[in-house]
């Protein structure tokens, strides 16, 4: 089966022998021992390419949850010999959760030196987590996918930021219709924060038309503090970043509020370093007031 993964990921027999390090006619051999046990070819030889067929899919889907399982017994195993070290991934969507996350690195590092932390930033975090590729992803949720445990952390409100020196600085609220023609500094389109901006000025009929788009975030805050223009930000960066210069005023009618929670692997073990990073990720949110008081 470690063969046939290796295959699969690859798909190539030379790459995958030398990942493996064993020779092409050893892989070769056990692979086709392999679809003689099955009874069904695994792998489409097309010239010089393979694919896998519709046999070899299935049995893929299979061996990466046989070996995700295999994966978490043995962190299991080693928590109960006391370890506390191992590796840990973090997925984060791109854009200003980022901020939040990066945050807690020098503490997370600090509290727990001998773990592996890796923040990986990705717009697909679900294919990530099915892929294996990360263990926990902070994410906008609800996350509709069936595989996945979704456990929400806290809500909060996406502000219409401005200049200390713009004429709506004084402001508390908002109306979105007040703001609609206003010169927007904003992240791209494919980013999940500004595809729910974009969906609340669908509801009142005026698409949104930025003048720049960056996924830049210290240039989109720079440049509104330098009165370029104005931008729907969230609590979580505004918190996080602390610029005096930069005004929050709430936006009303209709109001663009998201929630935020980590996501795993149904199937995965939640091991120690996950959960510590999940109790620093709590405590944080605690001392930073993310999501109390958007409401009031």
């Amino acid at each position: 089966m470690e063969y046939f993964m290796a295959v699969c990921k690859e798909l190539h027999f030379t790459r995958a022998s030398e990942q493996l390090g064993v020779t092409q006619p050893t892989l070769s051999h056990q692979i086709k021992a392999l679809e003689i046990e099955i009874g069904m070819p695994l792998f489409d030889r097309i010239g010089k390419k393979i694919v896998l067929t519709e046999a070899g899919k299935i049995l893929f889907w299979h061996g990466t949850h046989i070996f995700q399982s295999i994966q978490s017994a043995m962190e299991e195993i080693h928590e109960l010999q006391e370890l506390k070290c191992g590796k840990l991934s973090i997925g984060v969507l791109k854009g200003e959760l980022n901020q939040l996350v990066s945050a807690l690195l020098l503490s997370f590092h600090q509290q727990y030196p001998n773990i592996q932390l890796t923040v990986v930033g990705k717009d697909d975090i679900v294919d990530g987590i099915i892929q294996n590729e990360i263990d926990l992803a902070l994410a906008i949720v609800p996350i509709h996918d069936g595989r996945l445990t979704t456990v929400p952390l806290y809500e909060e409100d996406l502000y219409l930021t401005v200049s200390h020196r713009h004429s709506l600085a004084d402001q508390q609220t908002i109306r979105l219709e007040q703001i609609k023609n206003e010169p927007f500094i904003i992240f791209p389109k494919n980013y999940q924060c500004r595809q729910q901006i974009d969906a609340a000025f669908k509801l009142i009929d005026a698409p949104l038309r930025p003048i720049i788009e960056t996924d830049a975030t210290e240039s989109i805050l720079n440049l509104v503090q330098a009165e370029a223009g104005v931008s729907i930000l969230s609590k979580t960066l505004l918190h996080m970043w602390g610029n005096d210069q930069l005004r929050m005023i709430k936006i009303e009618n209709p109001s663009v509020r998201r929630q935020i929670g980590f996501v795993y692997h149904k199937e995965k073990y939640i091991g120690f370093a996950a959960q510590q990073f999940i109790r620093l990720l709590k405590q944080t949110i605690a001392d930073e007031g993310l999501g109390s008081s958007d409401r009031a």
